[in-house]
């Protein structure tokens, strides 16, 4: 067997928690998962892996030689990015993940071009918005909006940032007024986005002094669709707090209204987010650099 190889069933193993897990992600049977693991110890001649029915677990050699395989694979990855950068076209496969959303309207449409200019490049994208890790599974790249969380091994470039826009249907504002302040907000229905399982988020707005004030609407409406919420916004249910991206062609068709044009709108950063390597491979690189220089005029 290929060591390099069993190095890296054994890794994937380690870090998704059991055989299965990393026979599914790795597309191979459940006892050739074993078979790799098993050839490492052989060939070591000392366990790696505490194994029962129930439940797997490293030993103390295991724990220290799977932090030296990750080193050896991140190297072996890294000299094959640099034969890739040598014939100067991207190869193999771009594993990106994303928020649904976003992903269909602004980033799918960058990476497809790419692709179209790169016939050699493969593009594996996941458009949800379930928060994937980028180790455990296995995404070259993450495209994240919004404020991320510090975590070492993770480098994030800012490729673009998104303006929210507070609007309504014409006849919303016709039967109920138009807001005239922040404060009035409180006196309208909104419609308000909300993912599964998560809080209701508020709505930010800049203050002048650099800070941020959230406002927490209240309304009979909630959806975890952007499009959706634009929809039921154009047919006058309420205010929504929307990408201006997004409303940017109903407001110009006089479908909606812009809402509080001398309040600032609040910035919403999108990042693109991969694993610290000792070399950038090529399709990641090409990646992030078409969407720095593609998002940006789609958010204006």
């Amino acid at each position: 067997m290929d060591r390099l190889e069993s190095m890296g069933v054994f890794v994937k193993a380690v870090d998704l928690g059991s055989f299965a897990a990393a026979a599914a992600a790795l597309e191979m049977s459940g006892p050739m998962v074993g078979k790799h693991v098993r050839f490492l110890e052989e060939r070591l001649g000392i366990r790696l892996i505490n194994r029962t029915t129930r439940r797997q677990s490293l030993t103390d050699f295991g724990r220290a030689y799977y932090e030296r395989c990750r080193i050896v694979l991140a190297e072996a990855e890294a000299a094959d990015a640099l034969a890739a950068d040598q014939l100067s076209e991207p190869r193999g496969k771009l594993r990106v993940t994303m928020p649904a959303h976003f992903g269909r309207h602004c980033v799918t449409p960058i990476l497809l071009e790419l692709a179209r200019h790169h016939p050699t490049l493969e593009l594996d994208l996941s458009l949800s918005d379930r928060f994937s890790d980028l180790v455990e599974d296995g995404f070259d790249l993450a495209i994240r909006t919004g404020t991320l969380d510090d975590r070492a091994g993770i480098i994030a470039r800012r490729v673009a940032r998104q303006r929210m826009t507070v609007c309504a249907a014409p006849a919303y504002v016709e039967r109920f007024g138009r807001p005239l302040h922040l404060e009035d907000i409180a006196g309208h229905q909104a419609i308000l986005y909300r993912r599964l399982g998560q809080m209701l988020q508020p709505w930010l707005f800049p203050r002048d002094d650099g800070s941020v004030s959230g406002i927490a609407p209240v309304g009979r409406l909630r959806l975890d669709d952007l499009d959706a919420i634009a929809d039921a916004a154009t047919e006058g249910m309420g205010l929504a707090w929307l990408p201006h991206w997004l409303v940017r062609e109903r407001i110009e068709a006089g479908m909606l209204i812009r809402l509080l044009p001398d309040q600032p709108d609040y910035l919403y950063d999108c990042h693109t987010l991969w694993l610290q390597t000792p070399h950038l491979s090529l399709k990641v690189r090409l990646a992030v650099d078409a969407l720095a220089a593609g998002l940006p005029k789609l958010m204006s």
